[in-house]
């Protein structure tokens, strides 16, 4: 186990990551706010899903996450279909625009990346890469599972389900 003093520096430059995720929102196109570009990631990481879902991986309140779905919605980046299983539902899904749209702002992250972490060896990002991996692992990621499977988890069934 670390030091105690180690997890007081540990939280203060996780603290300092801010500088970071400003310099990733500036290199958003205008059109594509950071809100619009969670939507998108989610919809593409988990597939398609309803609003109620997607409110929970965003982990803000639906009334957001409708502002983000409308923003999203409006340029075409995804589609708002009836859901099959509830008529007063939609799913969401990526469109081919949206899949563009993601391809351009992976584009712009890595160059981001690229220009300022030049100086870093392949081993140092890699290191990082794994790092970042396994303290989010340390955590766990509870907005990532739906509700049923954490309650599995807390009750210890080793039962999985498959992300909306």
């Amino acid at each position: 186990m670390a030091a105690h003093s180690q997890y007081a520096e540990l939280a203060r430059q996780l603290s300092a990551i801010g500088a970071v995720k400003r310099g990733l929102a500036r290199i958003l196109p205008a059109e594509c706010p950071s809100g619009s570009a969670a939507v998108l990631t989610l919809l593409d990481r988990h597939g398609e899903m309803r609003m109620s879902r997607l409110a929970e991986l965003l982990a803000v309140d639906m009334s957001v996450t409708s502002r983000h779905v409308a923003h999203a919605a409006e340029r075409g980046w995804i589609e708002r279909l009836p859901d099959p299983g509830d008529k007063r539902s939609r799913i969401l899904r990526l469109t081919p625009a949206g899949q563009n749209m993601l391809g351009e702002l992976a584009e712009r992250t890595t160059d981001m990346f690229a220009r300022n972490l030049k100086d870093w060896s392949d081993d140092d990002v890699g290191q990082l890469i794994e790092m970042l991996a396994r303290l989010r692992d340390s955590f766990g990621d509870c907005r990532a599972r739906h509700p049923d499977e954490r309650q599995q988890q807390q009750h210890g069934s080793t039962t999985t389900r498959t992300p909306a």
